[in-house]
């Protein structure tokens, strides 16, 4: 079978690529195989894309790090911004808290002043109480409220607050600030802790201006019971007509009214109770240098003062003074203080003493059986000076009072009449 016929049977066949190189007398010749020219080509393409592709990289290196870099600056940029907002807000939570603990520090320097200052007038007014409390009735102290209490003293004294008790509720709550870390609004409870704070501040503040005002209200109290007891005396000595020598008195006054601040107010009414028991002392001593006692407390009265009929001879006659009704014995007492300037016998009166009260005063106690003081002897009010008798011209065993002022004889009965009047004064 030729060519011809194996073409027509099996069709066209394909022959291997020959490579003929021709070099003089020389022929050589290379027959290429599918695959290796595949291969070849292959790599050929390989090798140009790589080239294609190293030269579009240098081309557009620069654009992509220029991209990179914006990108890692925008990122950048987005921290920091991030980090600025938060520091920010740290600062905001900070300066508050600085802030409302500045606000604590001056509130509590605040109430430890005047707490500091209540103390300085708790031990001034204890001396001019105690002296009030003395020479005048008081009042019952109010009672205590539920954040206040009562010394001893009888003065209020506030609750006992602790600069750490006020700085709890701030200091409980101190980590919180530091839990916001976000930039987004975060609402504050309703009620914080500086809220809680002023709360407290504002009761202990209260109470304290509470206990200033029940301060100068019993002052003022105690002023004006010591004003009317002085008053009193006074007005009745000057019924009886007893001279009264007062150097203070509280005269009408008026005008305009200037409030005054805490302190100011406590001084003046401080000022005002220390004159008002001036005027209760000046008035006290002024009463009992005058023989307001009774020399017999208790027995009754025989024979008044005046014009009587003489139980010896029957006419009528000045009976200067009062008899009462003692026993023989019975102690005789002063009825004021003064200095003893007659004790002996003295003709009808028998054995009398005599007492000097000072400015034109002067007692006697007639009829004695027994006389147990000298002339000299100075003598306090109720001091006993003897006993009572029937000794000088007496007809039966009684006790005879006199009063005289420079000499003249005055009616005892003015003078005990103001002493039960002003007793519970003096």
């Amino acid at each position: 079978m030729n060519v011809a016929s194996q073409s027509a049977v099996f069709g066209r066949r394909k022959e291997p690529h020959t490579v003929i190189i021709a070099r003089g007398d020389q022929i050589r010749h290379f027959t290429i195989r599918p695959w290796l020219a595949a291969f070849c080509g292959s790599a050929l393409a390989a090798i140009v894309i790589g080239y294609l592709l190293a030269t579009s990289y240098l081309v557009l290196r620069d654009d992509l790090i220029g991209a990179t870099t914006a990108r890692q600056a925008r990122m950048q940029q987005a921290y920091e911004d991030r980090i600025s907002a938060l520091r920010s807000q740290v600062d905001r939570i900070t300066s508050r808290q600085l802030l409302d603990q500045q606000l604590m520090e001056t509130k509590v320097s605040e109430l430890l002043e005047r707490q500091s200052q209540l103390s300085l007038r708790h031990g001034r007014l204890g001396p001019i109480l105690e002296r009030a409390e003395n020479e005048i009735a008081t009042p019952p102290v109010p009672a205590a409220k539920p954040d206040e209490h009562a010394d001893a003293t009888g003065s209020i004294q506030p609750t006992a607050y602790t600069v750490a008790s006020l700085a709890a509720p701030l200091a409980s709550n101190d980590t919180r600030p530091f839990s916001l870390w976000s930039t987004r609004a975060d609402p504050l409870p309703s009620e914080s802790a500086a809220d809680r704070a002023d709360k407290l501040f504002v009761s202990i503040n209260n109470s304290l201006k509470a206990i200033e005002s029940q301060q100068l209200t019993r002052i003022a109290t105690l002023a004006d019971n010591a004003y009317k007891s002085a008053d009193a005396i006074s007005q009745a000595l000057e019924a009886a007509g007893l001279p009264v020598d007062s150097e203070f008195e509280k005269s009408d006054v008026g005008g305009p009214l200037i409030p005054l601040d805490s302190s100011l107010a406590f001084d003046s009414k401080v000022k005002e109770l220390d004159e008002a028991l001036d005027a209760l002392d000046h008035l006290k001593k002024e009463a009992r240098r005058l023989p307001l006692a009774n020399p017999a407390p208790g027995r009754s009265v025989t024979s008044p003062f005046g014009v009587r009929t003489d139980p010896i001879l029957g006419t009528a006659a000045l009976h200067s003074g009062m008899d009462f009704r003692a026993p023989v014995g019975m102690p005789a007492k002063v009825t004021a203080a003064g200095l003893v300037v007659k004790a002996g016998w003295n003709g009808g009166y028998g054995r009398m003493i005599e007492v000097d009260h000072g400015n034109g005063f002067v007692t006697r106690y007639g009829h004695l059986s027994e006389i147990d003081v000298a002339v000299g002897q100075k003598l306090d009010a109720g001091d006993v000076i003897g006993k009572t008798g029937n000794s000088g011209r007496s007809t039966g065993p009684h006790l005879h009072y006199e009063v005289r002022h420079n000499g003249e004889a005055i009616d005892p009965l003015r003078f005990l009449t103001v002493g039960k009047k002003v007793e519970r004064y003096l």
